[in-house]
């Protein structure tokens, strides 16, 4: 051990030794008969192309020098009653190590049990952990583990006074177990880790992968920002990209390691990531444009049609005879539908039997839809919805719409496509 390893050793914790693996020094500690030490998993802002931060992960081996899964670890503590003294022991070891990692400005995600949190004695030892390691709070993001906490109150009152001290307050797992929305509200964290299994699910099916961008549309919206964990593909970090997550974490970006982050590589691998995201993109706008042009046409006509004074009854039949057109309405100045939808084919006047009680929308205002706003405010133009849930059969469609004049007054044309069981925009 050279001297300046020495003179570490003895500034740590009692029972804390330096090691040396790979040309990396690291601490790591005796628990019972396991051997402890930490790694970090690089977590990667997608627009900064580069590590901000790392998550502290216990290893464990035993006198074998096998490995021992941490679940194990802990699962044996709780078992015990010794969770909290196991979790105050990884927080330290956690922190030295991060120390000594070399970081300058990346915050550690540290994992806290919420007992931790509220526990004056370990809330204490934690602070002063970081007075000794010269490490400021607003470079430590607490992770609230997802389970169970008996106290709500009081726990979110000791996240609350984490946070006035300078610490970044981030909730884990989100989307599993006892991790929900009431949950955000209560803790009020910076950061939201969406649990890997909601990714996973998006990765598989289409319902979730519509879901997962909304989610981080309404986190945004609460003021959270999103970080998605378990990122193992190629397909689930186009997913994060595309559902406009801020940060990510997992083995496609950066395996847990004892040393930093690759920074060539990180920016390498994300900027090749976002130029194949940007090409997917535009091809995706191309097939749209596409798919779309026939209704475009139909339905400039059917515009021209009306202006001129045929009925609507009448106008839209070109429209509707293609095989995804829904239906037509006019609308009025203020948004009021004048008369029934304008359905072609019988068949979907049967499916829409389900929804009997809406298939009668005559006097329904869509004051509220984006289709009416965008032609009021730019009129004589066709425009084009992103896909929306349809009320009046609960499925995904696009709706094409133009304010125009007829017979003297500003209406509002519109259509309705399916779109089901296709790229979305």
């Amino acid at each position: 051990m050279t001297i300046a390893q020495q003179e570490r050793t003895a500034a740590a914790p009692h029972g804390f030794d330096v090691e040396v693996t790979s040309g990396l020094e690291r601490f790591s500690v005796q628990h019972g008969e396991l051997t402890l030490t930490s790694v970090f998993q690089p977590i990667f802002s997608l627009s900064h192309m580069r590590a901000v931060g790392y998550e502290g992960l216990l290893r464990a081996h035993d006198m074998l020098d096998r490995p021992v899964s941490p679940l194990d670890v802990f699962g044996e503590a709780a078992r015990v009653g010794d969770v909290l003294q196991l979790d105050r022991l990884a927080q330290t070891l956690h922190l030295e190590n991060f120390k000594v990692l070399g970081a300058e400005r990346e915050w550690l995600f540290l994992n806290v049990h919420p007992g931790a949190l509220t526990d004056p004695y370990l809330s204490a030892a934690l602070l002063a952990t970081l007075k000794r390691l010269d490490l400021p709070p607003r470079r430590i993001v607490l992770e609230v583990l997802e389970q169970r906490a008996e106290d709500l109150e009081r726990l979110a009152d000791a996240v609350r006074q984490f946070r006035e001290r300078g610490f970044l307050i981030a909730l884990d797992d989100f989307g599993a177990g006892h991790s929900n929305v009431e949950r955000i509200w209560q803790l009020n964290p910076d950061i939201v880790k969406l649990d890997r299994i909601m990714l996973s699910h998006a990765a598989h099916r289409a319902d979730m992968a519509t879901i997962l961008p909304g989610l981080v549309a309404l986190l945004h919206e609460a003021g959270k920002l999103v970080l998605i964990e378990g990122v193992e593909t190629e397909h689930e970090a186009q997913m994060a990209l595309a559902c406009n997550a801020d940060f990510v974490q997992g083995f496609f970006f950066g395996r847990p390691n004892p040393g930093a982050a690759d920074a060539t590589h990180a920016a390498s691998c994300i900027g090749e990531l976002t130029e194949r995201y940007r090409d997917q993109t535009e091809a995706g706008e191309r097939r749209n444009a596409t798919r779309l042009a026939p209704y475009l046409r139909a339905f400039e006509r059917a515009a021209e049609r009306l202006a001129a004074g045929e009925p609507l009854e009448e106008v839209c039949w070109n429209f509707l005879a293609l095989d995804h057109a829904a239906r037509c309405f006019l609308l009025d100045a203020k948004g009021r539908q004048a008369g029934r939808n304008v359905v072609l084919r019988a068949d979907r006047a049967a499916h829409e039997t389900r929804f009997l009680p809406l298939a009668d929308a005559q006097g329904a205002n869509w004051l509220r839809r984006p289709y009416f706003r965008d032609a009021i405010n730019a009129p004589e133009r066709v425009h084009v919805t992103r896909p929306y849930l349809s009320i009046n059969e609960a499925l995904p469609c696009v709706t094409l719409s133009v304010a125009t004049q007829v017979g003297g007054q500003i209406c509002v044309l519109c259509g309705d496509i399916d779109w089901v069981d296709e790229e979305r925009f």
